[in-house]
């Protein structure tokens, strides 16, 4: 079964097993027999962020938010879409920055909002600022390679890497 993804449920945080092939028959977690894929954004506290993005073997797009933030508000409905259409290719969460100060300190995040998407808990795309709401959900393809997005550069003191199909903003 060398082709089984981890994938944690967003009820109960257990880590399952799931066959690749069948990642898109909406699976249900083994231990609540809730939906792992719920085509909803997962809101995370800080006590479960690291379990939600280090043991699921697919891309996890973390939207750090504000419910003050209008900006937020906007990229909200483009998240949704991206959960719905990619469910079981890629898992969202929502962290709000407020709550959650010391997750978005460890991913430098200086400006909300910003959607990362990480492997391996490690990032590999960054965007800070409002999109379109249509705009997220052509970003990864069925390979899972993200299209319009460049690398994360190392974040370095003082630098901002947020690049959109190679313009700077």
């Amino acid at each position: 079964m060398s082709d089984a993804l981890h994938i944690v449920c967003p009820h109960c945080d257990a880590v399952n097993r799931i066959p690749s092939a069948r990642l898109d028959e909406t699976p249900r977690c083994g231990k609540c027999h809730q939906l792992l894929f719920t085509g909803h954004p997962v809101e995370l506290n800080a006590s479960k962020f690291r379990q939600q993005i280090t043991r699921n073997d697919i891309p996890v797009l973390v939207d750090f938010w504000a419910p003050w933030c209008g900006p937020c508000r906007m990229v909200a409905p483009g998240v949704e879409l991206a959960t719905r259409e990619l469910a079981g290719r890629l898992k969202a969460v929502k962290v709000n920055v407020d709550e959650a100060p010391g997750v978005s300190a460890r991913f430098g995040v200086q400006g909300i909002p910003t959607l990362l998407v990480l492997r391996d808990g490690q990032p590999v795309a960054r965007q800070v600022g409002a999109l379109p709401a249509a705009r997220p959900a052509p970003l990864c393809g069925a390979t899972g390679s993200w299209r319009g997005w460049r690398p994360s550069p190392r974040p370095t003191s003082g630098s901002r890497s947020s690049t959109w199909n190679g313009r700077h903003r």
